[in-house]
């Protein structure tokens, strides 16, 4: 069984498939990179509650920045929302985005155990 979570737009915030959850893009608002990177994270957790997934059940995340000076912060930030030694696997890179706003996207995969 499939089940996704949808948005007005032609992608799904969430798709879960079998023991998986495979998540859209998630992005914050705000002024600064640390406001929209914690944004983006309590939107992850909204995410995968509705789905009964934990945020220590992301397996892999994509993390995309638009300023490449902003992954100390980055680094900073996961610290927080993941243990010592139970981070999930990523990767980062640089882009540009549509929205001119946005400093930062994540996208990933969760384990539903």
């Amino acid at each position: 069984m499939i089940t996704r979570i949808t948005t007005p737009y032609s992608y799904s915030t969430a798709v879960v498939a079998g023991d998986y959850v495979f998540l859209g893009l998630h992005r914050g608002f705000g002024e600064s990179f640390t406001q929209q990177i914690h944004e983006a994270f309590r939107f992850l957790k909204d995410t995968l509650n509705e789905v009964n997934v934990p945020l220590e059940n992301i397996v892999k995340v994509n993390v995309y920045l638009k300023n490449i000076a902003d992954l100390p912060e980055m680094e900073r930030v996961f610290m927080e929302y993941f243990e010592k030694d139970k981070f999930p696997a990523r990767m980062t890179t640089t882009t540009e985005f549509i929205d001119t706003d946005c400093l930062m996207m994540i996208d990933g995969i969760a384990y539903k155990d």
